[in-house]
């Protein structure tokens, strides 16, 4: 009987399946947790599958819970479309970056934000054996806004040069970093700082180490990146055995180097628990249950009402044993991070100090004799259209190449420099090499003799 059942089940599955070959060329891939049906992207030989959750909905009584498995689904789920971003301010009311990424306005918002997407060359996928190398990007913006689908990402020209590219969305802000005594108290000592926004981090990663060969990826092959707050979460995963062992390579944009100003204090638990508790003390919140009741956009509400009184709460990954162990100046000057090829580097709007903390970061891998390279670079394109000048994040349109997204004039050097950022980046993903498959003096490793730094501008 069971026997049959099975059996009734796969071929409920295939017709499934063929029924949505016959009347469409997307492209279907089965994953941990089921099937999932991806799109044609804008590029040619490129698929895109949008959307995809990777944990539980952190939702209801998940909400300030480290995030859970995700369940499996049957049928076949469509991944045409990104999921709803994580909740925060309004982006396009910022002064610059307003205009510069979040003119259109802002995607719909939710808790319920745990989802990632994935670019991959349509011919490598359900091709495990293809083994293409893989980029996880994450975010910026402060901790407490920016996602994962933004404007200025997409993975069309990293998938047609043989990278397949992976962003995702991770709780921010208040929902990924309230600590409070009440949820202290009710969880093992690995949730007690409320990092779950750090843990949403560590669980995508699984998930592309899990599923990534379905669509071609080597899951042995990850190269970990991310810019500003997405380039510290990148160092805060190099620094916790629970993620540095799935990462190959890491690439860091401006998100600081090491010096002894930014190892930082540990705050004590009590500390960021008070200030939670004075939050939801203010908010009228004095249960979990009434923390966990009340609507997202109340508490949104609530939060900016207690900002404007001049309040504050310490929202960013801290100190907690399990994920964020220690800083990541510690780290490596401790010699405790993984030797692996890394690439770092920043704008020159992020200022000197920033540049030197990262040339501190090189010359400490040169000091501990790390057998792997670590290439440093420097964006100086002033971009074009008014005087922001090589800003913090500007470097964004030209490695992702989105420049035709932008309300910029672009010259034909623009896209000259931004084919040779995608060029060094994949090249990095692939061979930990930005030069490609053998080293040449285009862009030199970092030693103490020769302290390298590649300088991207327009000619």
């Amino acid at each position: 009987m069971n026997e049959m059942k099975t059996i009734v089940k796969l071929l409920v599955v295939a017709a499934l399946l063929a029924a949505f070959s016959s009347c469409s060329k997307d492209p279907v891939v089965k994953i941990e947790n089921g099937y999932i049906q991806g799109v044609q992207s804008a590029a040619k030989g490129v698929s895109v599958f949008k959307g995809i959750p990777y944990a539980e909905a952190p939702v209801g009584d998940l909400r300030w819970r480290n995030p859970q498995p995700l369940s499996s689904w049957g049928g076949v789920r469509k991944a045409d479309k990104f999921g709803p971003i994580p909740m925060q301010a309004d982006l396009s009311q910022m002064d610059l970056y307003g205009k510069e990424f979040y003119a259109d306005g802002m995607p719909e918002m939710s808790e319920n934000c745990l989802y990632l997407n994935v670019w991959a060359p349509t011919k490598t996928l359900k091709s495990p054996s293809s083994k293409l190398p893989v980029a996880l990007w994450i975010n910026g913006g402060a901790f407490d806004h920016g996602y994962g689908s933004e404007i200025e990402f997409d993975g069309d020209a990293w998938a047609s040069r043989g990278v397949i590219l992976v962003t995702f969305n991770y709780r921010e802000g208040l929902f990924g970093f309230l600590a409070h005594p009440l949820l202290a108290g009710e969880y093992d000592a690995e949730s007690r700082s409320g990092n779950y926004a750090v843990y949403d981090q560590i669980a995508a990663l699984e998930w592309v180490y899990t599923n990534i060969s379905v669509f071609g990826g080597d899951p042995e092959n990850i190269t970990l990146f991310g810019q500003s707050a997405g380039a510290k979460s990148v160092q805060y995963l190099l620094s916790t055995p629970m993620a540095n062992e799935k990462i190959a390579k890491a690439i860091m944009q401006s998100g600081d180097g090491i010096s002894p100003e930014l190892q930082g204090r540990e705050e004590y638990f009590e500390d960021v628990w008070e200030q939670g508790r004075r939050f939801c003390e203010f908010a009228g919140l004095r249960s979990l249950i009434q923390m966990r009741e009340i609507s997202a956009e109340d508490l949104m509400a609530k939060y900016e009402e207690y900002k404007a009184q001049g309040n504050s709460i310490t929202l960013r990954p801290m100190y907690d044993v399990y994920a964020v162990g220690e800083s990541f100046t510690t780290a490596v000057t401790s010699n405790h991070i993984k030797d692996i090829p890394y690439m770092i580097g920043c704008t020159t709007g992020d200022g000197v100090q920033t540049a030197m903390n990262i040339d501190q970061f090189c010359a400490a891998r040169r000091y501990y004799e790390a057998q792997q390279p670590v290439f440093e670079y420097l964006f100086k394109r002033k971009l074009p259209g008014d005087d922001a000048g090589a800003f913090h994040s500007s470097e964004l349109w030209y490695m992702f190449g989105t420049l035709d997204r932008c309300w910029r004039p672009f010259t034909a050097a623009d896209r000259k420099l931004s084919d040779e950022m995608l060029d060094a980046w994949t090249n990095f993903c692939k061979y930990g090499n930005p030069c490609g498959k053998e080293q040449t003096d285009y862009w030199k490793p970092f030693t103490s003799e020769d302290p390298f730094r590649k300088v991207f501008d327009v000619e």
